[in-house]
């Protein structure tokens, strides 16, 4: 079983011709933003024996997630869900895409997706501790040392409260 690396033109030009584009990255991801045309099927759903519904056993199914490296990674995997079918991935993913300046359907409306939002509030509160413990009381270290530790600790067992208290949050309910 093999595939094919193929380029964002090339993508396209095999989209037009029939190939199925399907985007493994999490629902969020891909309601933020899609290559048209593109199905939502995360990795997970793949991995766990999520069936895809092609139009006959040789249409071409082309992956992609945000960079080519997911898709990369679990090629065997993908290259399993597919069946019999053809099968390429999509160098680059949507960052590809977007440097060939093809277009893509964009919904700035829909809540930056949540590991996003898990970096950017890890960040911001990293920073604060930093700023307060030299500006005010070094004391404020601490709220450094604790979002380091819970990131430390979200990369060692896969389990992170801080995604999981912001997927409560109200910005990011469908």
């Amino acid at each position: 079983m093999s595939y094919t690396r193929i380029s964002a033109a090339d993508a396209r030009a095999q989209q037009a011709a029939g190939a199925l584009l399907i985007d493994i990255r999490q629902p969020d991801e891909f309601r933020r933003e899609h290559v048209p045309g593109a199905v939502s099927l995360p990795l997970e759903a793949l991995l766990n024996g999520a069936p895809i519904a092609t139009d006959s056993p040789t249409q071409t199914v082309i992956f992609h997630c945000q960079s080519g490296r997911r898709t990369q990674e679990n090629a065997d995997a993908l290259i399993r869900a597919a069946g019999h079918a053809p099968v390429a991935i999509l160098e680059g993913g949507l960052n590809g895409w977007k440097q060939a300046h093809l277009p893509t359907v964009e919904d700035k409306h829909q809540p930056r997706p949540l590991m996003q939002q898990v970096q950017m509030v890890a960040g911001s509160l990293i920073l604060l501790g930093v700023i307060l413990g030299y500006a005010a009381h070094p004391g404020f270290f601490l709220l450094s040392g604790f979002v380091g530790a819970g990131l430390l600790f979200a990369g060692v067992s896969g389990w992170c409260g801080m995604a999981l208290l912001l997927a409560k949050m109200p910005w990011n309910k469908v």
